[in-house]
């Protein structure tokens, strides 16, 4: 088949002259005047490369055929060529399932050739065919559109394509192309079924007077200057990546440090942002390939690392256990009161998309990695945040605030009881502190309407629970598995849901009434993809990406295990019980009724593992700007 290339443009630009070139023919008529070509002119190109040869006579093949490119010219196209001027646009069915186009843009003057719009405007003419182009596709999905709701009840996979194809025709309409739509997977392969050109990638060609240098042509830069200013960014975007990946892969092997971690985590966190507004699979396909060796790297850095940590608090970072003690309090020092936001389950790159809209309340004084304790789960990083205690620690010292994985009951029910003895034990106790816990819109909008009443408090500490629910609820709810199908989809879903939440009011009031806003999680999660049979007995806990328990059997590959809890400060659910946690997007599944949890489960967001997305979490500090 080959790789095949459309060539279009308006008449008379040079089109055929290149065909001809292209393919060192004289196939293609190139004359001056409108229409010269009618019929389209095709040409197959052969690729040469020595390489070939060299097989053949290794192989002793009896015919050697080298990869092909396929050339279509087409009639040039004018203004209102989809309206039937012209020639109308019925030849630009001949290049619907070319791999590329090829646009040919006129930027050379001479009045001894003709120009159909009777004067030179490159940029004038590059938006006519680019119309057209749309226009056609426009035809071409209302046909389409027509066809699948006659056809509705004869294939359930019609109501697809037709939610598509209506998507589709409201951005023609609008004259926009559809290279920008966001579509998951799925749909992009039924995207390229309806054969759209707008879909198509493009090369703009400028055909220049052959005496003329670049440097000299006045109508190069216009054309540069009035591609879509998305196109420039993701051609920018996209290099800087490239220029950056072999750094990336030299660093990511060399990383030995807790600062090292960080910066490399926020820097493809960064890079995943920027390249998923230019809808690049292979770039994006690079990219999460790095991510996943350097979760890999990151277990194993953790692994080395973590007991340690716990041990000789000099070498360690900030964890869940020291972040008040060590970061939190020093807010506390000057008369402003403070708002202590703890949004659960919030990833860096959740935050990445969420802070531009705070910071048209706030600035932001200080910001830095922390890193979630293990299990990364609320049970243990969130009541280790509030009490500064290590789980172990909670469970001997406040047994009546702490439960066990197996016991019944809420395990988050005393954490304004262990924050205050917490603020006691560090020389706080003189300072008004209240608590609030949000878990639906009600109790947000009541805490919005009421904020002011919490000035009189030096620290009002907020816990939202949002974000959590919504990760939850991609395992619980189809609407939102489509919602959020991807990270791209679930940062999506989180900005929206932000953007109109009781939460950024607060914020918002919060700098009308003059608080200080410090803004932290407990821990992130991670997309699960890679399964891993787990045995363990009843008292088992249940969570995917750690299991604790009796007699557990594993994967040594695809877990980091510790025989005895006590050794990271962990309690001992029974006697002999052992931790076990999933690295990298790995979930761990029971051998019974194997495939149909593996399917349940696979893409889903989970948490109390070791993954960069789990541990790396953010804590900001910020203050509210003046009103002007």
């Amino acid at each position: 088949m080959g790789f095949s290339c459309g060539i279009v443009g308006l008449p008379n630009v040079g089109k055929s002259t290149l065909f001809n070139a292209l393919t060192n023919s004289q196939n293609a008529k190139a004359s001056n005047y409108a229409f010269c070509t009618i019929e389209p002119n095709k040409a197959i190109v052969g690729v040469p490369d020595n390489r070939l040869n060299k097989i053949g006579k290794i192989e002793n093949s009896k015919n050697i055929i080298p990869t092909q490119l396929n050339f279509i010219d087409i009639a040039g196209l004018v203004k209102g060529a989809s309206k039937g001027e012209g020639l109308g646009n019925k030849f630009l069915s001949h290049i619907k399932e070319v791999d590329l186009i090829l646009h040919v843009i006129r930027c050379f003057v001479n009045p001894d050739i003709d120009h159909v719009e009777d004067s030179l405007d490159p940029i004038r003419d590059m938006e006519i065919v680019e119309d057209e182009l749309i226009l056609s596709d426009l035809v071409s999905a209302e046909q389409q559109l027509k066809k699948l709701k006659k056809e509705i009840d004869k294939n359930k996979g019609n109501k697809e394509r037709i939610q598509i194809l209506e998507q589709i025709i409201k951005n023609l309409m609008s004259e926009k192309s559809l290279k920008n739509l966001n579509f998951n997977n799925d749909e992009e392969k039924i995207l390229k079924t309806f054969n759209l050109i707008s879909t198509k990638p493009k090369i703009f060609i400028c055909n220049l007077n052959e005496k003329e240098k670049l440097e000299d042509n006045k109508y190069l830069n216009l054309i540069k200057k009035n591609l879509n200013d998305a196109e420039i960014i993701s051609d920018k975007t996209i290099s800087g990546y490239q220029q950056e990946f072999r750094n990336i892969s030299i660093e990511l092997s060399n990383i030995n440090s807790i600062k090292g971690w960080v910066d490399m985590y926020l820097k493809l966190v960064s890079w995943e942002i920027k390249l998923e507004e230019n809808n690049n699979e292979t770039m994006m396909e690079i990219l999460m390939s790095q991510k996943n060796e350097a979760n890999r790297l990151f277990a194993k850095f953790i692994e080395n690392n973590y007991q340690q940590w716990l041990n000789n608090n000099s070498s360690a970072p900030i964890l869940s256990n020291s972040l008040i003690k060590d970061r939190l309090v020093k807010e506390l020092s000057d008369s402003k009161p403070t708002l202590f936001l703890v949004i659960d389950n919030l990833r860096y790159d959740q935050w990445r998309v969420i802070e531009p809209l705070i910071y048209n309340y706030y600035n932001k004084i200080h910001e830095e990695a922390y890193f979630s304790i293990l299990p990364t789960t609320t049970q243990y990083a969130r009541n280790s945040l509030f009490s500064g205690l290590m789980p172990l620690e909670i469970a001997k010292n406040h047994p009546n605030y702490w439960k066990n994985d197996s016991d019944e009951g809420g395990k988050n029910l005393y954490e304004e009881q262990l924050l205050k003895d917490n603020l006691k034990r560090l020389g706080y106790s003189g300072i008004s502190c209240e608590y609030n816990k949000i878990t639906n819109l009600k109790n947000g909008q009541k805490l919005s309407n009421n904020l002011k009443d919490k000035l009189k408090n030096d620290l009002t500490v907020i816990v939202y629970n949002f974000v959590d629910m919504l990760s939850h609820s991609k395992t619980e709810m189809e609407i939102i598995k489509e919602l959020a199908s991807n990270d791209k989809g679930y940062r999506s879903l989180t900005l929206s849901w932000f953007k109109n939440s009781p939460l950024f009011e607060i914020i918002k009031k919060g700098r009308e009434h003059g608080f200080k806003l410090v803004i932290t999680t407990d821990h992130g999660t991670i997309n699960v993809k890679n399964p891993s049979k787990i045995i363990g007995n009843r008292e088992t806990s249940q969570n995917l990406r750690y299991k604790t328990g009796r007699s557990l059997t594993y994967n040594n590959k695809e877990v980091i295990s510790y025989e005895n809890p006590n050794d990271i400060f962990l309690p001992n659910i029974s006697i002999n019980s052992s931790y076990v946690f999933a690295k990298e997007n790995t979930y761990l599944v029971y051998p019974n009724n194997y495939n149909y949890y593996v399917n349940f489960f696979r893409d889903t967001y989970q948490h109390g593992g070791i993954s960069l997305e789990e541990i790396i979490i953010p804590y900001v500090v910020l203050m509210p700007k003046i009103k002007k």
